[in-house]
């Protein structure tokens, strides 16, 4: 139910004509106030169309935004709530001080939260829709601002959004928030100060007193900022709860291996736990080269496998050498039902543990509906021997198995995302290159790009947006990161070597400086006497 109303195109009908009327019903309100006093109906009209504007380039531009009725309403509701607070402030200001052109006036213009919504909207969905924001939320809010504030209020809040919103991209950490209210703050008081709204030399005759009013007003730009970087860093996890999104920054602390399952896996399954960790590289590298989301990949890589903790010794990279194979006792039907398994088990682990629901899809779409080829050719290596018995005489036709192809195949879905199809392709690269001997850059090369087409071919990736130049990219990024994992080492020599290639190397630097080498000083080597005297020759 709450998937359909997400992407119902009534709904979202709906929350287009509730802004557009909202901001036309915001500016004929206070219309009298504003550009538009002289005719509030046009102020309402005009109000209208910029929200409609406003709408259409949404609509037309940012699909990711505006096929989810959720992340509409966080973007339409963030402007609409911010040109309410906007005319909020100014009504507050207008309240407090009965000189509208006073110093405490000019103040208190440097409290509105200029960047605010850019930022929200920059963290939550990305830059492009930051700058969306930092656009219209300049342009709403100049509609609702007294006729001396409009023009200087679209001018500030344009740059400090901007700047906000660059500097919050790709944010990691915490503090990077605070450094983007910082900078926000800086630019909202250098162009204060170069429109005059702050006046950093007063008049002689009131020396003292411009002095404190223009310490006050800087002030206030900079501690907006900050403030503004504190909301925004307290409301990100309520945001992100009631919006399903995830920030680059709880990917990172998703990140943290010691996970309870992780802990599980690296304990009972070290073998896969490794895996997770090498396809965890791969992914994330891959991902930042096509400009996919890496901190996703990388959280996604390592939860990919959880599955395998229900049967841990079934795969290969769990097994321990001179221990029997359980595959052993099993038809490759089973084996393969059994190994296919390892998706659904770890969908319901990470349900269970209440992971991120798009690390859930990426556990779902690693294997696609691709076909678990090793037993499913064992399968017909069985079917031809016994073929061959049949043959003979020496077993029943009807006793033939018969193979079908979807027993071996995985369920799917295939991956739907570019983050998904890049860990379902580095799944694989990093499997095979454990079979790699002796690994070199064209045998590396030659084994992504068949392990890639051969996906691609399969149609494992049609339903993501990987495009061919992402491919080739992703594969260049998996040669690199593969050769540096799988690079080889010098033979170290052993002791007796080691000592004697040091005597070695000291006698050749005393010759090169013109020591000569004493010899050892020992007794003289006798002749040894033979036991056998030998026999004469004839004359």
């Amino acid at each position: 139910m709450a998937l359909t109303l997400d992407r119902s195109p009534w709904v979202r009908l709906a929350l287009y004509l509730f802004f557009v009327t909202w901001v036309g019903v915001m500016v004929l309100k206070v219309a009298a106030y504003t550009y538009f006093a002289s005719n509030p109906v046009m102020g309402g009209l005009f109000g209208v169309v910029v929200a409609a504007t406003a709408v259409a380039i949404l609509n037309m531009n940012y699909e990711a935004a505006s096929l989810r009725n959720g992340r509409l309403v966080l973007v339409l509701g963030g402007l609409a709530g911010h040109m309410a607070m906007v005319r909020a402030i100014s009504l507050m200001v207008d309240a407090m001080t009965d000189d509208p052109t006073g110093t405490q006036s000019q103040m208190k213009f440097l409290l509105i939260p200029f960047a605010l919504t850019p930022m929200v909207h920059a963290v939550l969905l990305g830059r492009g829709i930051g700058i969306f924001s930092t656009m219209y939320a300049a342009l709403l809010g100049s509609l609702v601002l007294p006729e001396g504030d409009a023009t200087l209020y679209m001018a500030v809040s344009l740059v400090c959004g901007l700047v906000a919103v660059q500097a919050v991209h790709k944010v990691r950490k915490r503090v990077q928030l605070l450094r983007a209210g910082v900078y926000s703050g800086l630019a909202a008081l250098l162009l204060c100060v170069a429109f005059k709204r702050i006046d950093l030399m007063p008049e002689m005759n009131d020396q003292f007193e411009g002095l404190k009013q223009a310490g006050l007003s800087s002030l206030a730009a900079l501690g907006m900022g900050i403030v503004i970087a504190l909301l925004v860093s307290g409301l990100l996890p309520v945001l992100e709860g009631a919006f399903h999104l995830t920030t680059d920054i709880s990917w990172l602390e998703l990140s943290d291996l010691n996970h309870k399952l992780l802990r599980r896996l690296q304990l009972e399954a070290p073998g896969t736990f490794h895996h997770s960790l090498v396809v965890a590289s791969l992914s994330e590298a891959a991902a930042e080269a096509v400009g996919a989301n890496a901190a996703m990949c990388r959280v996604s890589a390592y939860f990919h496998d959880i599955g395998k903790l229900s049967k841990p010794e079934y795969f290969i990279e769990n097994q321990v050498e001179g221990v029997d194979n359980p595959h052993d006792s099993l038809t490759p039907t089973m084996s393969a039902l059994i190994i296919i398994a390892h998706v659904k088990d770890g969908v319901d682990l990470a349900v269970k543990h209440k992971l991120n629901p798009r690390v859930i899809d990426v556990i779902q779409e690693h294997h696609g509906d691709s076909l678990v080829s090793y037993f499913h050719r064992r399968a017909q290596e069985q079917k031809k021997a016994e073929l061959e018995k049949v043959e003979k005489g020496l077993e029943n036709p009807e006793d033939l198995p018969k193979i079908d192809e979807k027993n071996f195949r995985y369920p799917g879905p295939r991956p739907r995302t570019r983050e998904s199809g890049i860990v379902s392709l580095a799944d694989i690269v990093e499997s095979a290159s454990r079979s790699l001997r002796k690994p070199t850059p064209a045998k590396i090369r030659t084994m992504v790009e068949d392990l890639v087409d051969n996906r691609v071919c399969d149609g494992q990736l049609s339903d993501c947006i990987l495009t061919l130049r992402d491919l080739a990219i992703v594969k260049d990024s998996f040669c690199a990161t593969l050769r540096s994992m799988l690079h080889t080492r010098i033979d170290y020599p052993k002791d007796d070597e080691r000592s004697a290639l040091g005597r070695k190397s000291s006698d050749m630097e005393k010759r090169q400086n013109g020591t000569k080498t004493q010899p050892l000083k020992t007794a003289p080597i006798q002749p040894a006497t033979p036991a056998v005297t030998p026999r004469q020759s004839p004359s």
